[in-house]
């Protein structure tokens, strides 16, 4: 039996083309006979998560907790949290307002941690390509010659708008909320007197944080919101370890307003700069690209497919798994060709009229 043809043009405006927002995104589905893209897809559709499950499962649930969503990298933040209330944050004066070597000391730790995880994943994956591409979502590269970026190249444009916007706006949030937990201006509460619920708020933070997530990104794919904002994070098409925080500034300021929960729960320090490296640092592994690293023969979980979805095809998986509202909301695509079916299915009645599609 003889393959369907198809030719390179043809070829090149399926894998790459707008949709009705004029936002970039590649094609997952067939090309007239040819299965599909090539990139890795993992083998299972994506499901939700078993904490979500009727009848509860509480075993599953917990082995899911620890293991999937806190491993390894919750951990990690966890970690670097504690080192750098302890270590790492200057004393904070009790008296006046938040001093100006409070954010240039924040910002600097921040920025170093940043180019350490960022540039580390970068080095690694791209610049070294250690593993080729093996467990990567996208066969193409980074950018080098694209008019869409600053100096037409890809990284270049997404560390200038991740260091110079994204660390200055997650580093002023988190000062001004450091210096308003020790002056007393807003509540707190220490491991010493509150450990259980302190735990408790600690972990329930993935989960309010995904929400908060969905609900800021949900506003930003309000067209004009898009058009003037969001679309400088989604010409990253095809991403990588710097595309994670490359935003605009009105969607940094947006996106870390997660701080400002913490002006009405009380929490530790420990928990208010971990909202600063779940929000700041997560994003650069799961904009990895990659679905997991390969060290010395061990498989590491990298890259968020779910997400990686979203940037491919814009009006789907808005949030994360954890946060299930798009499963609700109808918009949940789970890497599937009947998921891929059905937003295709969903787009038609939009196709001929430009700017047609739900925001």
């Amino acid at each position: 039996m003889n393959r369907p043809r198809i030719g390179w043009r043809k070829f090149l405006l399926c894998m790459s083309q707008r949709n009705s927002h004029g936002a970039w995104e590649i094609a997952l589905g067939d090309l007239n006979g040819i299965t599909r893209s090539a990139g890795y897809r993992p083998a299972d559709p994506i499901g939700l998560p078993p904490i979500f499950a009727w009848p509860m499962k509480p075993i599953r649930s917990v082995k899911w907790l620890l293991s999937e969503l806190l491993f390894p990298w919750g951990f990690i933040f966890v970690g670097l949290a504690v080192v750098s209330w302890n270590w790492l944050t200057p004393e904070i004066g009790e008296s006046g307002g938040p001093a100006l070597s409070l954010f240039v000391i924040i910002w600097l730790r921040n920025c170093a941690l940043l180019s350490l995880v960022a540039g580390l994943l970068h080095w690694y994956l791209y610049s070294k390509s250690s593993q080729g591409a093996e467990f990567k979502f996208s066969p193409r590269w980074p950018s080098k010659t694209s008019s869409r970026f600053l100096w037409r190249n890809q990284v270049y444009d997404n560390a200038f708008w991740s260091i110079a916007s994204g660390v200055t706006v997650w580093s002023t949030f988190e000062a001004i909320t450091l210096w308003a937990w020790t002056t007393g201006i807003i509540p707190g509460t220490s491991w010493s007197t509150n450990t259980g619920y302190l735990i408790a708020a600690t972990a329930i933070f993935f989960f309010a944080s995904s929400s908060h997530f969905y609900l800021t990104h949900r506003l930003l794919h309000w067209k004009p919101l898009y058009r003037s904002v969001h679309e400088l994070h989604h010409r990253n098409v095809n991403t990588g370890p710097w595309t994670g925080i490359s935003m605009h500034p009105v969607e940094h300021i947006l996106f870390f307003s997660m701080f400002f929960v913490w002006w009405i729960l009380p929490v530790h320090p420990t928990v208010i700069i971990l909202t600063g490296f779940f929000k700041g640092l997560g994003p650069a592994v799961s904009h990895s690209g990659f679905d997991q690293l390969l060290v010395r023969r061990r498989r590491i979980p990298a890259g968020d497919w779910f997400h990686d979805l979203h940037h491919r095809h814009f009006e789907v998986n808005y949030g994360n798994t954890e946060a299930p509202f798009d499963w609700l909301m109808k918009t949940w695509h789970d890497g599937s060709d009947e998921a891929q079916r059905s937003m295709a299915v969903r787009r038609r009645p939009h196709s001929s009229a430009p700017g047609g599609a739900a925001s």
